[in-house]
């Protein structure tokens, strides 16, 4: 029974991956980051997507079960919201990592009590993250290249300014005296 059951979830898992838009899901998220989950809601006849954007505080089971979810909870207008995804449901439309947070519990409850500042998870600085605000490496390379080039306009500047400074400077002519107030 337990054998047919697994087949069955590999085979759905299977399906869905196929479907899915790997870009779109990024699976290497953790306990303690910041993630924006987009779901499909339906209001009568129309379907839109909307992001729930929070701190993940719980996963369960591994990615590679069926049956994975992980909860998401962030602050609205002072009141904690907390919201349960299951990870492969069609109603998922995409997961985005805007934040790694480092945390040293794989359960983040303790956030339930905590309000303001305290709150905060410090965050992972080496992390590049999602398409608003990531850099690829072509504008890294780009932006250093940039960088190294301006630098050496600033150097063949200061360069000039010390060549002009070691020059001897002209006499300026004496300013004419002004002839409109003579003495009578």
């Amino acid at each position: 029974m337990t054998n047919l059951i697994q087949k069955f979830e590999s085979q759905q898992l299977a399906k869905i991956q196929e479907v899915r838009n790997p870009e779109d899901f990024n699976l290497k998220f953790k306990v303690g980051d910041t993630v924006r989950v987009k779901y499909k809601i339906s209001e009568g006849g129309t379907t839109r997507l909307q992001a729930f954007i929070g701190v993940v505080i719980a996963k369960s089971k591994s990615f590679s079960n069926y049956s994975a979810t992980f909860t998401v909870r962030k602050i609205s207008a002072g009141i904690g919201v907390e919201r349960k995804f299951t990870l492969y449901s069609p109603l998922v439309a995409s997961i985005e990592i805007m934040k790694k947070g480092v945390v040293r519990r794989s359960k983040l409850y303790y956030l339930r009590e905590l309000t303001g500042k305290a709150a905060r998870i410090r965050e992972k600085l080496d992390f590049v993250g999602s398409a608003n605000n990531s850099v690829s490496k072509q504008t890294k390379t780009e932006g250093v290249q940039n960088k190294e080039s301006e630098q050496t306009v600033k150097e063949a500047k200061v360069e000039q300014n010390k060549t002009d400074n070691n020059q001897p400077k002209e006499k300026s002519e004496e300013p004419k005296k002004d002839s409109s107030n003579k003495d009578q």
